[in-house]
């Protein structure tokens, strides 16, 4: 069965915290259309930062790369992000469990993310990771649409 995978990382620091930088972050989309030649063996990734205007940089890369774990067992698909910085705000204790996917239904999971710099000499920085995941075959603007299901795993960051 095809599995799509889009992972969308959008960075910022404190500049985008408030007015119109902040406007313009909360602005950038949480999803994209695909590729005209999507393959399956490679994960749609965007990123956008503060430092480039929030311009989306789109690439195709291993799905391994991307930090979500996803099983197929029974014609379903297990669907469940990896939280890897464990120095990273906020602490995430009791996470929701993890989705399963019928044939023909997507995920939008969005998980957010603070991080100080070494002796916190140049301030916080942050992301916000949006996964799209959709397994079974799809059309090019899938995750324009409203998903299946959505978890927003997103903590407060102060």
């Amino acid at each position: 069965m095809e599995i799509t995978v889009q992972w969308i990382r959008t960075s910022w620091t404190k500049e985008s915290r408030g007015g119109e930088a902040a406007s313009r972050r909360n602005a950038t989309p949480i999803g994209f259309a695909l590729p005209p030649v999507e393959t399956i063996t490679s994960a749609h990734v965007i990123r956008m930062q503060e430092r480039d205007g929030f311009k989306p940089c789109a690439t195709q890369e291993d799905p391994a790369k991307v930090d979500v774990q996803l099983r197929e067992a029974d014609g379903r698909l297990r669907v469940f992000p990896r939280v890897q910085p464990l120095f990273a705000l906020p602490p995430r204790p009791r996470r929701p469990p993890a989705v399963r996917l019928a044939p023909g239904q997507w995920v939008r999971w969005q998980l957010n993310y603070r991080f100080s710099s070494a002796l916190g000499i140049r301030g916080w920085s942050y992301w916000l990771d949006t996964f799209n995941i959709a397994y079974g075959p799809v059309n090019t603007d899938v995750f324009l649409s409203s998903p299946t299901v959505f978890i927003d795993e997103q903590g407060a960051l102060r």
